[in-house]
C-alpha cells in the first residue's frame, strides 16, 4: 500500500511534457429522461480504470516501473499496469459528435453537446460533456405504405405487438427495433429471404411544430438488380435431408447413394452404420415438408439437436428451388458426431477442519448407449484423510471413503400417456441413478445406498427450468460403531440430534424444483455484461406414502415410537427453499449483486428430527463468510465442538457484494453477509437455538470482507476473507460487536471456492 501511495504522488510520471493525463470524464444532461450513464458507451476516450471506482491501481503499478525497459521487473509492472491515458482533442470531438447523434436519435432532433476541459494541477485534465436536449419531437400520426397485401395482413394481425404509438418520441432506436420485430414475424411466415432493409421510414414535419407524421414503407423484392419488382416470395419446405457424420473439410461431405435410408419421408445419409437412430433425428427436428418456412422452427431444430451428447456440431443449409409459381427450399441438416466414449480422471486435495487428505476419481462415459444419444456414466471415487484430535482407544486415525455411481440420461421424457405435441415442445431429460458410498472412520462405518428417478425440462427460451424427482431413495446403514464413540455420544439420551443421525434410516422422498434465469442460456461468467436475476424454489416431501402404508397395515412401532420397515425407521418431513439473486451492472467493470435465501424443513408423523443431510447450516464460502463452515448457530448457540449440533430446521440469509473487474482475469469484491439458522423445536443439546419471533432478529449474524476472483472462463477461482461484525453467540459486550473491537485471530475466516457465492 505504501508503494501505491508513493506511486500516486507521481501519477503523471509518464505523461510527456505538453500533454495532459485524462483524469476524469463527466457527462451531464439537462433532461432527466436522458441519463448520462446511457451515454458513456459513446465516449471514445475514458480515463484509467479505478478499482472499486476509487483507486487507479493499475496506473500506479505502471508508474512504479523504471524507464529501463530491458529489466524484466519494469516490463512485468507495465504488463500488469495501465499506461496513462493522454488527453486527445480529436477523440474528444469525435465523442462529442457521437453523443450528440445518440441524443438526437432519441427524438431530440435539436440537441447539442458541448465538450469542455478544466486543468487539474499542471498535467491533469478533467473532460466534461454537457448535453442540452431541447424539446423532443413527437409522432403525431403513423401511416403504412405496404403494397403487398399478404404482408400487410400479417402485420395487421400482429399489430398489438407493435412498438410504435402516436405521441411517442421520434426515437430512431424504437423504429429500428420495430423493423427487426416485423422481420422476425415475417421470417416465421415463410419469408426466408426477408431482412429489415426492406422496411424504411419517412418523416414529415409540420413547420414551426415538434410533431412528425411517420410513414413505414415496404421496398419491393428483386431477384437481382436487373430484374423487375415483384412481391416478396413465401417459401415452403420441400425436403429435409440428414447428413450424419458431416465433415466440413470433406468437400461437401460427398455421400454415396447406397449410404442412405428413408425414414418417414426423410432421407438420412450415413457411412457404414448409422451412429444414431433416424427416429431420434426426425423427432428432434421441427421442419415439416409442405409447411411454410419458419425461422422459429429452424432455431428450435438447432437447439434440440445441439443438446444431444452424441453430436458435436449442427449446421442447417438451405437450397432454393422454384416449382411452377411456388418458391421452395430444401433443408440439409449437417451433423458432426462427438466422441462416443470418454474417460476422465480427477485428483483433489481435501481439508476438513484442518484434517488434510486426498481423493481421486475416474469416470467413464458412453454418449450413445442405445443409439439414441443416451449417456451412461460410471464413476468410481476414493478418498483418504488423516483424522486428528481423537480421544479414545480407536483402531486407526484415518478416514477412508469409497463410492460408486452409475447413471443413464435419456435426452427425452420417458413417461406413458403423454401428448406427443407436448413432448415435442419441451426440452426434456430423464435420469436414472444408482449410488453407493462406503465410509470407514475410526469411530464408525457407514454405508449409504441410494437410487433416483427424475425429469428435467425447459421450454423454448430456456429461462425457466424444471426438475421433478419422482422418487429418490436413500438407505443409511451403520454396520459398526466403536464402543467408546457409542458410549460417549449415542448412549447420551439428552443428545437426540447426534443419536438420531447415527442410526439406520430410510429416506424416500419426492420433490419439485424450478429455476428462472433472466439471461436464459447466456450464462457467461463475466457478471459485468448486464443486469440479470435468478429465482430458485424447491419443495420436497419424504415418508408420506410409507406412513400411509404403515397406518393401513397396522405396522408395529419400534422403541422410539417410529414405524419401521424391516426394522429400519423411515424419515418423514416437508421442506421448502426459496433463493433470489440479482446482479445490477453499473458499467462494464463494476456491478452490485445481492442475494436473499429462506428455507424451512418441518419433521412430522414418523419423525421428530430432520436427517442431517437435509438440515441447514450457516457459515462457509457460500453463507455468512465471517464464520467457517458449520460453525454459526443455530440462534445464539455458541457451539460445543460437534458440527451436528450446529444445524437447524430454518434458514434466513442475505448478502450484498460490490464487484469490480480489476485487470486481466482478476476481479475483486467487497461484501456484507447476514443470516443464521434456527431449530423449530427446543433441543437440550442446542440451547438458544429455537426460533422465536421476539428474539430471532437479535440472533442474526453479520460479517463483512473482501474477496478476489480469477475468471478462467470455464470456471472461477474465488478467495474470500470475512470478518465477524455482529456475533449472536453473545447478547452484549465487546464480544457481540467485533466490528468495534476486532481481533483477527478470533474473527477472521478464509474461504477458497469455485464459482461465485450467488
Amino acid at each position: 500500500m505504501t508503494l501505491l501511495v508513493a506511486a500516486g504522488c507521481s501519477s503523471t510520471k509518464y505523461v510527456p511534457d505538453g500533454t495532459y493525463l485524462l483524469d476524469e470524464v463527466n457527462v451531464s444532461s439537462d433532461n432527466k429522461e436522458v441519463k448520462p450513464a446511457d451515454l458513456n458507451m459513446f465516449i471514445r476516450q475514458q480515463p484509467n480504470t479505478k478499482w472499486f471506482n476509487l483507486i487507479k491501481t493499475q496506473l500506479y503499478i505502471y508508474n512504479m516501473s523504471g524507464r529501463d525497459t530491458t529489466k524484466w521487473v519494469n516490463r512485468a509492472l507495465r504488463r500488469v499496469g495501465d499506461a496513462p491515458v493522454i488527453f486527445d482533442s480529436y477523440e474528444t470531438e469525435r465523442s462529442r459528435q457521437e453523443v450528440e447523434k445518440a441524443v438526437r436519435n432519441l427524438g431530440y432532433l435539436g440537441a447539442s453537446v458541448d465538450a469542455g476541459t478544466q486543468l487539474k494541477g499542471t498535467k491533469k485534465i478533467v473532460l466534461s460533456y454537457d448535453v442540452k436536449t431541447g424539446r423532443a419531437y413527437k409522432v403525431r400520426s403513423i401511416q403504412y405504405d405496404i403494397p403487398d397485401t399478404t404482408i400487410w395482413n400479417y402485420m395487421r394481425q400482429d399489430s398489438a405487438a407493435t412498438l410504435l404509438s402516436e405521441g411517442m418520441n421520434m426515437d430512431i432506436n424504437v423504429l429500428d427495433n420495430e423493423r427487426a420485430r416485423i422481420t422476425t414475424l415475417l421470417q416465421q411466415k415463410g419469408y426466408y429471404r426477408f431482412n429489415k432493409e426492406y422496411l424504411t421510414f419517412s418523416a414529415d414535419t409540420t413547420r414551426n411544430t415538434y410533431l412528425i407524421d411517420l410513414t413505414m414503407h415496404l421496398e419491393p423484392y428483386r431477384v437481382n438488380a436487373d430484374s423487375m419488382q415483384v412481391n416478396h416470395p413465401q417459401y415452403y419446405i420441400n425436403q429435409v435431408h440428414f447428413l450424419t457424420e458431416y465433415n466440413a473439410l470433406d468437400n461437401g461431405n460427398n455421400v454415396q447413394p447406397e449410404d442412405s435410408m428413408m425414414y418417414k419421408g426423410y432421407p438420412v445419409y450415413y457411412r457404414g452404420k448409422p451412429i444414431i437412430r433416424p427416429r431420434v433425428l426426425v423427432g428432434n427436428q421441427r421442419l415439416q415438408k409442405g409447411e411454410l418456412y419458419n425461422g422459429n422452427d429452424v432455431q428450435q431444430t438447432y437447439q434440440n439437436l445441439n443438446r444431444l451428447p452424441v453430436l458435436r456440431y449442427t449446421n442447417i443449409r438451405f437450397e432454393e428451388l422454384q416449382r411452377n409459381d411456388t418458391s421452395l427450399v430444401d433443408a440439409y441438416i449437417q451433423l458432426t458426431k462427438n466422441k462416443l466414449r470418454s474417460v476422465s480422471f480427477e485428483v483433489e486435495g481435501t481439508n476438513s477442519a484442518g484434517d488434510l487428505g486426498a481423493a481421486a476419481a475416474v469416470s467413464l462415459s458412453n454418449r450413445n448407449l442405445f443409439r439414441g444419444s443416451e449417456t451412461l456414466t460410471l464413476r468410481l471415487r476414493g478418498a483418504y484423510e488423516a483424522v486428528s484430535g481423537l480421544q479414545g482407544d480407536y483402531r486407526n486415525e484415518s478416514y477412508t471413503e469409497l463410492s460408486a455411481e452409475a447413471s443413464i440420461n435419456f435426452p427425452r421424457i420417458l413417461f406413458p400417456f403423454l401428448n406427443h405435441g407436448f413432448v415435442n415442445r419441451i426440452r426434456a431429460n430423464t435420469l436414472f441413478e444408482l449410488r453407493y458410498n462406503f465410509q470407514l472412520r475410526p469411530e464408525f462405518t457407514r454405508i449409504i445406498a441410494s437410487t433416483g428417478w427424475s425429469y428435467q425440462w425447459s421450454f423454448k427460451q430456456q429461462r425457466l427450468r424444471h426438475r421433478i424427482d419422482m422418487v429418490d431413495v436413500n438407505y443409511l446403514y451403520m454396520p459398526w460403531i466403536h464402543p467408546d464413540f457409542k458410549k460417549k455420544y449415542l448412549d447420551d439420551q439428552q443428545n437426540y440430534i447426534v443419536r438420531y443421525n447415527y442410526e439406520d434410516r430410510l429416506i424416500v422422498r419426492s420433490g419439485y424444483t424450478f429455476i428462472y434465469n433472466s439471461r436464459g442460456t447466456s450464462m457467461a461468467s463475466n457478471v459485468f455484461n448486464g443486469t440479470s436475476y435468478t429465482l430458485r424454489a424447491n419443495i420436497e416431501a419424504a415418508g408420506n406414502w410409507l406412513y400411509a402404508l404403515a397406518k393401513i397395515t397396522n405396522m408395529r412401532k419400534n422403541k422410539d415410537g417410529e414405524y419401521a420397515i424391516m426394522n429400519i425407521p423411515f424419515a418423514q418431513y416437508i421442506k421448502a427453499d426459496f433463493d433470489f439473486a440479482k446482479n445490477i451492472a453499473i458499467d462494464n467493470r463494476n456491478s452490485i449483486a445481492y442475494h436473499l435465501a429462506f428455507g424451512i424443513a418441518f419433521p412430522y408423523g414418523n419423525a421428530k428430527m430432520i436427517p442431517f443431510e437435509k438440515r441447514y447450516f450457516a457459515g462457509g464460502a457460500n453463507s455468512v463468510r465471517g464464520w467457517s463452515v458449520r460453525s454459526l448457530g443455530p440462534g445464539s448457540f455458541p457451539g460445543d465442538g460437534n458440527f451436528m449440533n450446529q444445524t437447524g430446521d430454518l434458514k434466513m440469509e442475505g448478502s450484498i457484494e460490490y464487484r469490480s473487474n480489476l485487470f486481466w482475469k482478476l476481479a475483486g469484491a467487497i461484501f456484507i453477509d447476514a443470516g443464521n439458522v434456527w431449530t423449530l423445536r427446543d433441543y437440550e443439546s442446542q440451547p438458544g437455538g429455537q426460533f422465536r419471533f421476539n428474539k430471532f432478529y437479535k440472533q442474526i449474524a453479520v460479517a463483512y470482507g473482501i474477496g478476489f476472483r480469477i475468471d478462467l472462463g470455464f470456471f472461477i477461482l474465488r478467495f474470500d476473507g470475512g470478518m465477524k461484525a455482529i456475533n449472536p453467540a453473545y447478547e452484549s459486550g465487546r464480544e457481540r460487536y467485533p466490528i468495534i473491537h476486532p481481533r483477527f485471530s478470533r474473527d477472521f475466516a478464509f474461504h477458497f471456492a469455485v464459482g461465485y457465492p450467488f
